[in-house]
């Protein structure tokens, strides 16, 4: 019986990390579930056994993505221990690690919150992890009511994820390859946090 419990539990992590891959790769809508089952090695029957929808499966999907996205996060923005400008360093080296072997994360998460904005709603509480966190505390004290602290909030967003959804473009542009952009986000997790100092001083 146990053996059959644990041979349950691989088909359906099979599944699941097939299907990340097809979504993440082609998006909710491009995406078939005849794809999913090709990529994990499985017949459509199966599948469907397991997993009654392609909606049910992008669900499971999304919200592990955003948990993913989220892990350690809550814990660097109220640590109080910790100035503003160690949160942003952390912050940068917590994403830019994740990302590095996650490349295509950010676009895929965008991309699905554009389409259907009630994901997020629904499964992050996003007031609370960074409106409410010890670390907007310390934006807003150091900004002074001068500039909204929701401004830096998304120039380190920016600074953080965007070079990930552009990815493709340098790419074509300059021919980058997978080496010569992790080197980037290599010198990026030096540089962001004097960007955002240099950006805190000036305002």
């Amino acid at each position: 019986m146990a053996k059959t419990e644990k041979t349950d539990h691989s088909t359906e992590d099979k599944i699941k990390v097939a299907a990340a891959k097809v979504f993440i790769s082609k998006g909710f809508a491009a995406a078939r579930t005849r794809d999913i089952a090709e990529e994990a090695g499985i017949n459509l029957a199966l599948l469907n056994y397991y997993f009654r929808s392609k909606e049910k499966l992008f669900d499971i999907v999304m919200i592990e993505s955003l948990q993913k996205l989220l892990v350690g996060v809550r814990d660097i923005l109220n640590d109080v221990n910790s100035s503003l400008t160690e949160k942003i360093t952390f912050l940068t080296n917590h994403y830019l690690n994740l990302l590095k072997n996650d490349t295509d994360l950010p676009l895929f998460v965008l991309n699905e919150i554009r389409a259907n904005p009630l994901i997020l709603e629904a499964n992050i509480e996003v007031k609370e992890i960074f409106l409410q966190s010890n670390f907007y505390q310390q934006l807003e004290a150091k900004t002074k009511g001068k500039v909204e602290p929701v401004h830096f909030v998304m120039n380190i967003a920016g600074l953080i994820f965007f070079p990930f959804v552009l990815n493709p473009l340098l790419n074509g542009i300059r021919g980058e390859s997978k080496e010569g952009f992790a080197a980037l986000m290599e010198e990026r997790k030096n540089r962001i946090p004097l960007w955002i100092d240099a950006m805190l001083k000036t305002d």
